[in-house]
């Protein structure tokens, strides 16, 4: 049997595993073979092939490959005895074991929460990733049977946790909080394996239609009521600039007569325009006479066209 790396803290009992072909067991059944091979041309008999063979076949048990974020965990007579690697290391064929090899990089996993209660009764679904490193790989050996699934639970559970203690408003603003929480609860569940969480990311948080239908109109009837308030405060702004001009106007008629005149040029600069005034205005600010002005010049403008047209 040719000796293979396995996945991620897999044994190499576990069936079913890709394998991958370690070189050096090879080369050694390789020689094995040739020195067997050499007497046999020589004598014909076939017994030293036989026995290099089998020669072979135990020694290509020793050699062992570990990729350069691997670590090989050694049971002796089912007593651990150490790690290997990464490299090429040896072990004592039919007495020493690789029970597993550990990959130490980050790993990512996702695990989700599905119609967990908030503290205020709302059914949420929410969806998180986790990231995550063995950086004792002895403990994740020998203290958990499967930490890959154990650190899945311990994030699931950690995250339903999470959710039943805290309300809708803050799960869906406080994410940065949240996300530290979990990963403070998580590591602390997981450290005695070896296992040290980097991060958590929350990736969705989907609550009901209903109540994101009732969420969107609370938030148009806020979104109107703050232009409301802005529109009133506006209007006082205006009302206070149009009393503090009314104070500068009321010592100054000739300031007062300008504006009006002003006022009435912009309104009939155009040709056609109507103007309103209140009665009050032509009183207070002398508009009388310009008024009838503006009016002959309109009557004269208008009267002109046709004359041109002919």
């Amino acid at each position: 049997m040719v000796p293979v790396i396995l996945g991620r803290g897999r044994s190499e009992d576990v069936g079913g595993t890709p394998a991958r072909v370690n070189i050096v067991a090879i080369a050694i059944l390789l020689v094995s073979v040739a020195i067997g091979a050499w007497p046999m041309l020589d004598t014909g008999n076939p017994v030293p092939l036989v026995v290099m063979v089998l020669v072979g076949l135990v020694l290509m048990q020793s050699p062992r490959i570990a990729q350069q974020w691997e670590r090989a965990v050694i049971l002796r007579l089912g007593r651990f005895i150490g790690l290997r690697g990464p490299g090429l290391f040896w072990v004592v064929p039919f007495v020493d074991r690789v029970s597993s090899w550990i990959d130490q990089r980050t790993i990512t996993t996702s695990f989700a929460a599905e119609q967990t209660l908030t503290s205020d009764t709302v059914p949420v679904s929410v969806d998180a990733v986790l990231f995550w490193m063995v950086h004792d790989a002895q403990k994740a050996a020998l203290e958990v049977q499967d930490y890959e699934q154990a650190i899945s639970w311990a994030a699931q559970t950690a995250l339903r946790d999470i959710i039943g203690r805290t309300d809708l408003t803050d799960l869906l603003r406080g994410r940065e909080k949240i996300e530290s929480e979990l990963q403070l609860l998580i590591d602390a569940r997981s450290n005695p394996w070896g296992i040290t969480v980097q991060s958590v990311e929350m990736r969705d948080v989907v609550i009901p239609n209903a109540l994101q239908d009732a969420m969107s109109r609370e938030a148009q009837a806020a979104r109107e009521k703050q232009a409301r308030i802005i529109l009133g405060q506006a209007e006082m702004e205006i009302a206070h600039s149009f009393q503090e001009a009314s104070k500068a106007y009321r010592d100054n008629p000739t300031a007062l007569h300008l504006r009006a005149m002003n006022m009435l040029y912009e309104g009939l600069k155009e040709k056609g325009a109507l103007m309103l005034v209140p009665s009050s205005a032509v009183e207070s600010m002398g508009m009388g006479g310009l008024l009838g002005a503006a009016a002959m010049r309109q009557d004269k403008l208008a009267g002109s066209v046709p004359d041109s047209a002919e």
